[in-house]
């Protein structure tokens, strides 16, 4: 067996020689590191990858540490490094186009359903009282607002928003538009 080597190289050696091995250090703060990885991301299997990834890191700098005291901290910011790489790298999967998709959705109802609808809607709308009427048709004919309707009805805008919603009311119990719904 070959004596150690003197003089400065062997003088930061033995300063050295309490610290942990990486795998002693890895058992020992492995639980705590794992909890850090885990509030990183959503997933436990992330989190066991993401730490793993960044032990890798810490294994391959573990010579070049000079404060082995603060192995936590440095595991801790390859952690966060990692995962911000991670997210950065992450697969989009929206994509800019100059036109939008249409949807393949509801196809347009038939015209003569349609007439049917508008046609059973205005003879329950003419079944409201007449200030009733009015309010409705001014809201959702004519498609002005609360407070434009009361302005042309010379009412206040609470009144508006009573008398419409009791209209509402009355529309929806009318049985005429019961089998339309």
């Amino acid at each position: 067996m070959t004596p150690p080597p003197s003089g400065p190289v062997c003088a930061g050696a033995s300063q050295y020689a309490s610290f942990p091995t990486f795998t002693s250090y890895v058992r020992a703060r492995g639980p705590v590191l794992l909890r850090a990885a885990r509030s990183l991301t959503a997933n436990p299997s992330d989190a066991e990858d993401l730490l793993q990834t960044a032990l890798a890191k810490t294994f391959m700098a573990w010579e070049r540490i000079e404060d082995h005291r603060a192995l936590d901290g440095y595991v801790r910011r390859a952690l966060l490094n990692t995962r911000t790489s991670q997210w950065r790298k992450r697969r989009v999967d929206e994509f800019a186009c100059e036109e939008l998709p249409e949807p393949a959705g509801l196809p347009e109802p038939d015209p003569a359903e349609r007439q049917v609808l508008h046609d059973a809607m205005w003879r329950a709308v003419l079944k409201l009282p007449e200030r009733q009427r009015q309010m409705v048709v001014l809201r959702y004919y004519e498609d002005l607002s609360e407070a434009q309707t009361a302005e042309v009805l010379g009412v206040s805008v609470g009144t508006v928003k009573s008398a419409v919603s009791r209209a509402l009311g009355k529309l929806r119990e009318d049985p005429e538009l019961t089998p339309v719904r």
